[in-house]
């Protein structure tokens, strides 16, 4: 978990401005990643109950911008926050309760990065996803 002095340092290196509520999205993000939205806001409302829904979505939005932030949305979930940015990592998500983990790149070959026909485009970057079931639900006896 990072401390305020490693969030204001973030933000700034970010050449943003620290101010309270980016503190404390960042720190919410930081600290409960791939949180949703409604999570993010209300882990930021118990440090600050009086900021406004739209405060966070503008924060949100201006640390995804400036990098400091990943948004991803799986498919059939809503859009989710991270602060682990800026190296080479993806997502397992579960089939049935929906939770979702970081897992680093994929060992030896690398899935899908050179693509057989890249359609002209200058491709930087692949979004891999693997689906399965968390260990919790796996554990969960299949009802017919």
């Amino acid at each position: 978990m990072s401390t305020t002095a490693d969030l204001e340092r973030r933000l700034r290196g970010a050449s943003l401005r620290v101010t309270v509520p980016r503190l404390a999205v960042l720190a919410a993000v930081d600290a409960h990643p791939h949180a949703d939205t409604d999570s993010v806001i209300g882990a930021v409302r118990a440090e600050l109950p009086a900021v406004s829904h739209q405060a966070v979505y503008d924060v949100l939005r201006a640390l995804t911008a400036a990098g400091l932030l990943r948004r991803i949305q799986p498919s059939g979930s809503v859009a989710r926050y991270e602060a682990r940015v800026g190296d080479n990592h993806h997502h397992v998500v579960c089939r049935s309760c929906g939770s979702i983990a970081d897992v680093d790149c994929a060992v030896g070959e690398a899935p899908c990065l050179t693509t057989s026909a890249d359609r002209g485009f200058v491709i930087d970057e692949a979004e891999v996803t693997y689906w399965g079931l968390c260990r919790d639900c796996a554990a969960v006896p299949a009802t017919v």
